[in-house]
């Protein structure tokens, strides 16, 4: 997943997207940044790392978005979401509600859990098949609910 970011740098910029070479350009910055970090604990960057850097990015870009638009910033909140269009366009398709219940449901049974004490691991389950394309947090509400809880 690394590999492609270069190649989608050097076609923004035979292109001319000002705004796609800035945001991938970021995108580079951030993925260097953690494999420094990684390198520092023996370890090189895996695709799960560059999604979670990635899934970072778009949370860290909605909430700079949210405060923009709350201060009438549209100048700022504008270069937030041409950010967060070029940067979704690396992540996996997000899930939609109907499919994250299947999901929820098909991980319950898969794991065999039987009430809330299970929880954790059907989360752990969801995270390891869907990674990036679902919101975690949003779900393991949804996931408690379906436990009984």
């Amino acid at each position: 997943m690394r590999d492609q970011f270069p190649a989608a740098l050097k076609e923004a910029m035979k292109a001319g997207d000002k705004p796609r070479v800035a945001a991938v350009r970021l995108i580079e910055a951030a993925l260097k940044s953690r494999e420094i970090e990684l390198r520092g604990e023996g370890r090189t960057i895996a695709d799960s790392d560059v999604m979670a850097v990635l899934q970072k990015m778009v949370k860290s870009r909605r909430e700079s978005l949210e405060i923009y638009v709350k201060a009438g910033r549209e100048d700022l909140a504008a270069v937030e979401r041409s950010e967060i269009a070029v940067i979704e366009t690396f992540l996996p398709k997000a899930l939609g509600a109907a499919e994250i219940d299947a999901a929820i449901r098909e991980a319950i049974a898969a794991v065999g859990a039987t009430g809330i004490k299970d929880m954790g691991k059907v989360v752990a389950a969801l995270k390891a098949k869907f990674a990036g394309q679902m919101d975690l947090g949003a779900v393991s509400g949804k996931v408690k609910a379906a436990l009984g809880a």
